[in-house]
Formats: C-alpha cells, sequence, structure tokens
C-alpha cells in the first residue's frame, strides 16, 4: 500500500508539470486554433533565462517564481510580436511549421549560450521534506502541484467572467468575424501567447527545481501533449486535469510493469480513450453543416 501511494504521489506531481504543459498548448489553440509545437522549448528557455536570474541575484522561492513569470510574458510577448503576428490571417499549417521551426531555433539558442551540460537548480526551502498520507514529499513537489491548482482555478474564472476570454474563444472560432465584430486579434493573440510561455515557464522552472536543468528539457512538450489530447485541445482546464492523468498513469505503468512500457503509456492511453471521445474528454464537440 506503501508503494502504491508513493507511486500515486510521484505520478501527481509529474502529471502537474504535465498539466502546466498541457494548459499552455490548450490556450494557444483556444485563442487561435493552432497546436504551438515550440511549447516545450518555450518551457526549457524560459527556466534557463529564470536559473541565470537566480544564480546572479540568489533570489528564494517567491523570487524564482516572480522571475519566471515576468521571463514567460517577455519569451511569449517577443515570439508573437516578431514570429507570429506577421502569420496572421495566413493557413493553420503554415503556421504550424513556423512554431515546428521557432522549436528548433529555440533549442539551438539554448545549446549556443548556456551549454549542454546539465545543471543544478537550487532554490531555497524546495528540497525540504513533508509528510503527506505518509509518504515524504519534498516542498518543491508540492509547489508545482498548488501551481496547477491555482492555474485551473485562475483560468476557469477568466473564461466563465471576464469579455476577454470570450474574446478569446471568438478569435479561435471565426478570426475574420471577430475582427470584424470589433476583436482586437493581435491583442488576444499576445495576451495568449504570453500567458501560454508563462504556464510552460512555470512547468518548466518546477522540472528543473525538482530534477535537473538540461537542454532535454524540451522534451517536457512531447510528454505534456497527451495530457492535451486527453482532456481536449480547446479545453484548458481538462488539458491539466489530463495532464495528472497522464502523469499518474506512466507513473503506475512503470511502477508495475517496466519502464519501457512506461514511455509509451500515455500515448497508449489517449489512443483508446480518442476511439471513444474523439475531440478529448473535456473537449467540445464540433458540428459541421455540410
Amino acid at each position: 500500500m506503501h508503494y502504491l501511494l508513493e507511486l500515486l504521489m510521484s505520478g501527481v506531481v509529474v502529471g502537474a508539470v504535465y498539466g502546466l504543459v498541457g494548459m499552455a498548448f490548450a490556450v494557444i489553440y483556444k485563442a487561435t486554433g493552432v497546436v504551438n509545437f515550440a511549447q516545450g522549448e518555450v518551457a526549457m528557455l524560459v527556466a534557463y533565462l529564470t536559473w541565470s536570474f537566480s544564480t546572479t541575484f540568489g533570489t528564494g522561492a517567491i523570487g524564482v517564481v516572480v522571475a519566471a513569470v515576468v521571463a514567460g510574458v517577455l519569451v511569449g510577448l517577443l515570439i508573437e510580436r516578431l514570429v507570429m503576428r506577421p502569420m496572421l490571417g495566413e493557413p493553420v499549417f503554415s503556421v504550424v511549421l513556423v512554431t515546428v521551426g521557432l522549436a528548433v531555433v529555440l533549442r539551438s539558442l539554448v545549446l549556443l549560450v548556456w551549454g549542454a551540460s546539465p545543471n543544478r537548480f537550487d532554490v531555497a526551502g524546495a528540497d525540504d521534506m513533508l509528510q503527506v498520507f505518509g509518504v515524504g514529499v519534498r516542498v518543491g513537489q508540492l509547489g508545482v502541484v498548488a501551481a496547477l491548482i491555482v492555474a485551473m482555478v485562475g483560468f476557469w474564472l477568466f473564461f466563465r467572467r471576464s469579455r476577454f476570454g470570450i474574446a478569446m474563444r471568438a478569435v479561435a472560432i471565426d478570426e475574420k468575424t471577430a475582427r470584424l465584430m470589433g476583436v482586437s486579434t493581435a491583442r488576444v493573440q499576445a495576451v495568449a501567447w504570453a500567458a501560454s510561455s508563462v504556464l510552460a515557464g512555470l512547468a518548466g522552472v518546477f522540472f528543473a527545481v525538482i530534477y535537473s536543468l538540461s537542454p532535454t528539457l524540451f522534451a517536457l512538450g512531447l510528454k505534456a501533449f497527451p495530457g492535451t489530447v486527453l482532456g481536449g485541445l480547446d479545453a484548458v482546464i481538462g488539458s491539466g486535469a489530463g495532464g495528472v492523468v497522464i502523469g499518474v498513469t506512466e507513473n503506475l505503468v512503470g511502477g508495475y510493469l517496466s519502464s519501457t512500457v512506461k514511455e509509451v503509456a500515455g500515448f497508449v492511453l489517449i489512443l483508446a480513450v480518442l476511439m471513444i471521445r474523439p475531440f478529448g474528454i473535456f473537449g467540445e464537440r464540433e458540428i459541421e453543416r455540410v
């Protein structure tokens, strides 16, 4: 029983990281209708920027979170302004290919500036141990779970209670019509990219603090994507929950079967779910007149 609790707890922690990245995917998709395949690279870049800031100024936990948010906003706005805004009105396929190219550029940039060697991301108090249901958990691990919960509640309120959230959904459904109705497409997409980069950046920072910081961190995008598909590409909150499900599933499979099967467990799960619900567990069914 204790072993099961350990697997569940560590699965929830990894799933929370996946959930934040999954929400980042969904925010971009909900606002633009585009899947950003550079999401893992954005998480990696923000993590490295935050690490550089932390090692220079020696900030504590709160300072690291603030630095991650600021770095995420800046990275997101720069990407939107320099790379994505010129693509407004272009076919979705072309925009997706641009995100693939962006992923390669960001990956190369990190290797060029910071090198390929892994680094330890030390944050005061992050390694302190606490007991949860009899299982030892580090403060940093609890932090990422708390961050996911705050993000899910925040975005639920944002999409339910704010006019800007409705505007984001309108742009995703029909960009041209939204512009005719007075919605600033450029502004909506800028906010979406900034918010997405903050979510991915926080996931990258927490992952680096809990485990390690290295250029392989970009793989978070690939590992978190099944959570987005499982929850629904257009469901921001569902993508967060889907990430947790994927993380727990991987951990249980790895603990009771093998580490090899663990790597594909998430993809097998989404294949099974999509056969029943092609739009994801929390996604909206699209109905087209023909």
